[in-house]
């Protein structure tokens, strides 16, 4: 149940990101679940590739890179689903950034015991 909850709350955030970011769009709450299932996805098989390549310039970045990694996970993210479009970099960046501030309050609720 608090795997559901989660999903919910994230694809909501999704909504409200594509609400505030112009550049953008989502077509509906569907849209948003769909982005959500391929957004785990691309995090538990992707992610962890591109971190390790990426990981000289996250060190001489002092992490800073992980943004720009972010961002372009995002847009990933934003090819494979339909009804989600990003239009350009900077609102893949700005959107990415939002997602991982609040992506991690939203993991951590508690539903339930």
């Amino acid at each position: 149940m608090n795997f559901i909850i989660k999903w919910i709350l994230l694809a909501l955030l999704i909504m409200v990101i594509a609400w505030f970011i112009p550049g953008i769009t989502i077509t509906g709450f569907v849209a948003a679940m769909i982005v959500v299932a391929i957004m785990g996805i691309v995090n538990l098989f992707i992610r962890p590739l591109v971190e390790f390549v990426s990981l000289p310039l996250n060190i001489i970045t002092l992490g800073i890179f992980s943004l720009i990694v972010n961002a372009l996970l995002f847009l990933l993210i934003a090819r494979f689903s339909p009804g989600f479009a990003i239009d350009g970099f900077w609102s893949g960046f700005w959107g990415a950034l939002i997602l991982s501030i609040f992506a991690p309050l939203i993991d951590k609720i508690k539903i339930g015991k």
